[in-house]
């Protein structure tokens, strides 16, 4: 079995996988690919409120509350808030971290990006969505869904 045919295998597989997922994990994946893609995209400005900027406002309320009270623990977890021990603001602490992952090399950013994703996908799931199927459900969608959207 050539390698091109196997990786077809594992995403037919992983859509599978997808499919089979109630709609709140499909929704929770896609809130991770877009919060982490709305990280990856923002501009610091005075003015801007990133934790408005960067999570969707068509998402449920419930989910947005969490998502503003958690994502700073989830960057200070992932140790993007290192430098950023001046700052007790939520906004503050969330905008060093992004200007910190923006600040990394590209193929450390993505690894970054990626468990970002995977930690937002759990929390918007209330935790019913797996680290291990995170992993690969969230490549898969960002890879096949997102990307291609």
């Amino acid at each position: 079995m050539s390698i091109i045919s196997f990786l077809k295998r594992f995403w037919l597989n992983i859509k599978s996988l997808f499919d089979s997922f109630p709609s709140s994990i499909k929704t929770a994946v896609h809130i991770g690919v877009t919060v982490t893609e709305s990280v990856k995209l923002f501009v610091d400005s005075p003015l801007a409120d990133a934790l408005t900027a960067i999570i969707p406002g068509n998402i449920d309320d419930t989910i947005k509350q969490a998502l503003r009270k958690e994502l700073p623990t989830i960057l200070i977890n992932l140790k993007l808030a290192d430098d950023c021990g001046q700052f007790r603001d939520a906004q503050q602490i969330t905008k060093c971290a992004i200007q910190t992952l923006q600040n990394l090399d590209s193929s450390i950013k993505s690894s970054y990006l990626h468990n970002l994703s995977v930690l937002i996908a759990q929390l918007a799931s209330d935790s019913k969505l797996s680290w291990s199927d995170g992993v690969c459900i969230v490549e898969w969608y960002y890879q096949q869904r997102y990307k291609k959207a």
